[in-house]
């Protein structure tokens, strides 16, 4: 089914995503892990990839980052990213700022993001 490009959507978890959407989501340093799993599949055979994780590490660190140091999970963007702070789109290899919730200004994403993105109009 994924393989054949027979699903329109996926929503995928992730541990870093870089600002042009590409997706680390399945190895953790020090941390015991037995592979990519399915994640792979969803990236490359899925229509639309929709990636809910929260803004920052338990640290406070930033997820969404300039560069992955994570092992990036393939080379296939994903189209959205969903956090508490914002959503984002993904549009010729750049993030976009669609939305955010009442309250959030855009300073606030701006200094929670380690990720470059423009806001959109």
């Amino acid at each position: 089914m994924i393989r054949g490009g027979h699903v329109d959507a996926a929503v995928l978890g992730a541990l870093q995503v870089d600002e042009r959407g590409r997706v680390a989501n399945w190895a953790m340093p020090g941390e015991p892990v037995l592979g990519v799993g399915g994640a792979m599949d969803l990236l490359s055979g899925v229509r639309t990839v929709i990636v809910v994780m929260t803004h920052a590490t338990r640290e406070g660190e930033p997820k969404l980052v300039r560069s992955c140091t994570l092992p990036i999970t393939s080379l296939r963007p994903a189209d959205w990213v969903v956090t508490e702070l914002a959503t984002f789109r993904v549009v010729g290899g750049a993030l976009r700022l669609v939305e955010r919730p009442p309250g959030v200004e855009p300073e606030e994403v701006r200094a929670r993001t380690a990720a470059r993105f423009v806001e959109e109009g």
